[in-house]
């Protein structure tokens, strides 16, 4: 892990602008990132932002929508929305024009901060839109630095103190199994993440941190605003491509980073074998999906140097509720005891404050080993949406609506979502269950598993795959009847070039689903 302390006093900070504050007087003279060729330092930072929350206010607006890619302007954004005390909102750029309407039309009097290749779209929604190189010179000139921009009026206007109820993040899901839900995320919760996950960081004046995953996703945002928190110098790769990460890791001597598993994946398949060359990076957190061990196991070979981690989180939690350390995957990899190899398959164990439980169906508490629904309780967890209120039971639980299993160690085993149960026949079978081992065939890259209607069984199990030329489905099938029960044995196997993924590496099972039942090829 990167070496000096991060931590702060939990008791002395109660929203995001107080963090930002105490980053600017802890790591003055570090860069925190480069605008238009001119490095921002910490120091300056919290005045710039205070300049970029003056343009936000003086715009009317009641909350700042992001719809441009990730870039150096996107963390003044989310920190001048927070001076500001305006929720901030970063909009997936890919969807259809009609989507990113309808998206921006659920928030209440929105500004629109957008590269300028989207901006026409916003303007014919008739909103507030400001393009992000001019947000950027016009934060300057609010601070008082009129060297970078010109017009904007109102440098002198105070901001008011912001309250930790105040919602600080609104994020939409993936709806990769359901309309997207706006989550809301509230600075007292945004607080009690980043405090808790601060004391699990330690950084140095050298720590640079590339920024790859979207800005709409919470792994992107989270590492933008815990980047800050522990003054890394942050660098941004706004369209990813296996070889522009290391290119960038190697040209900025990066010392850390967050990817999601496809991301790895791609990695891995350029490697094709070879080492990673890149000496500077200390330290690589994955997450957002599940990662196949095969996968795993090469990059962990292909980076002997760095430190991995895994969390399991969702938009809900604030992203990471567990984390698999750096130490868990060295003995997992290393180790002949099942028990502890099996952990490279772990999300791991909880993060300070955060508790889980496993429930049956009928709501009861479940043992070790015994699979379950996943709830989660801890400060940092919303469990909130506009428009549809809190789903936290009584005692504060959260439904993850993953289906889970913790062992007798407290790792966390993630078994897919509720939602992608199979039911054949009227037995209930999770598909990583059968992922798992096809996973395990030498000939398979990536693979899915899904449930197709069907006359007779209600569901038939098909297994989506890509793999290596000459594969047959039958030698698919008895590779999975040799290590499962004969009942989770695909129905069905099919061969395809790639499958239907989000920008954040889930698979899309629904749109799989809709193309095996129309006959779609890929």
């Amino acid at each position: 892990m990167e070496s000096g302390s991060a931590a702060i006093d939990d008791g002395q900070v109660t929203n995001v602008p107080t963090l930002i504050d105490e980053a600017g007087a802890r790591f003055a003279e570090r860069t925190a990132v480069t605008i238009g060729g001119r490095p921002l330092t910490y120091r300056e930072l919290p005045d710039v932002a205070r300049g970029g929350a003056r343009v936000l206010r003086a715009s009317g607006g009641r909350h700042v929508v992001y719809l441009a890619l990730s870039g150096p302007v996107f963390p003044l954004a989310i920190v001048s929305a927070a001076y500001a005390g305006l929720p901030f909102t970063s909009v997936n750029y890919r969807l259809a024009p009609d989507q990113i309407a309808e998206l921006i039309g659920r928030l209440e009097d929105p500004v629109v901060i957008a590269d300028a290749e989207f901006a026409p779209m916003v303007k014919a929604l008739a909103v507030q839109t400001v393009e992000t190189d001019a947000f950027a010179e016009r934060a300057y000139e609010n601070a008082g630095r009129r060297e970078l921009a010109s017009g904007a009026g109102n440098a002198g206007e105070a901001l008011a103190a912001v309250e930790p109820s105040a919602p600080a993040v609104v994020l939409y899901t993936s709806g990769t199994t359901a309309v997207p839900k706006a989550v809301m995320l509230r600075h007292g919760t945004l607080h009690a993440y980043l405090s808790r996950m601060m004391e699990l960081l330690t950084v140095d004046a050298t720590a640079v941190s590339i920024v790859s995953v979207p800005p709409y996703h919470i792994t992107g945002v989270m590492a933008v605003i815990g980047g800050l928190c522990v003054g890394r110098r942050m660098v941004f790769l706004p369209t990813f491509t296996p070889e522009g990460w290391l290119e960038l890791v190697r040209a900025e001597g990066v010392t850390s980073g967050t990817l999601v598993p496809t991301m790895v994946a791609r990695i891995v398949r350029h490697l094709d074998g070879r080492p990673a060359d890149v000496p500077t990076l200390r330290a690589m957190a994955y997450g957002g999906s599940r990662m196949p061990r095969s996968v795993l196991e090469k990059a962990l070979r292909a980076f002997p140097t760095t430190d991995f981690l895994n969390g399991y989180g969702l938009t809900e939690t604030s992203s990471g509720i567990t984390i698999l350390r750096p130490e868990d995957h060295r003995a997992a990899l290393d180790s002949d005891d099942p028990a502890i190899a099996a952990r490279l398959g772990s999300a791991g164990t909880p993060v300070p404050g955060a508790e889980l439980q496993i429930r049956s169906a009928g709501g009861d508490v479940l043992g070790p080993g015994e699979v379950g629904e996943l709830w989660v309780r801890g400060p940092q967890v919303s469990g909130e949406y506009i428009g549809l209120g809190s789903v936290l039971d009584a005692d504060g639980w959260f439904p993850t609506k993953d289906l889970a299993y913790v062992d007798e160690y407290g790792f966390l085993y993630i078994n897919g979502r509720a939602d992608d149960t199979i039911i054949r026949g009227g037995e209930n079978i999770a598909p990583a269950e059968i992922e798992d081992v096809l996973d395990q065939h030498p000939a398979v890259h990536t693979v899915a598993v899904v449930g197709v209607p069907d006359e007779e069984w209600g569901e038939r199990i098909v297994a989506a795959v890509v793999a290596r030329p000459g594969t047959t489905a039958e030698e698919l099938k008895a590779f999975v009847r040799e290590r499962l029960r004969g009942s989770r044995t695909p129905d069905e196997v099919v061969f395809r070039t790639d499958l239907p993924y989000t920008d954040t590496g889930k698979v899309q099972r629904r749109r799989l689903v809709q193309e095996l039942v129309a006959g779609v090829e890929d």
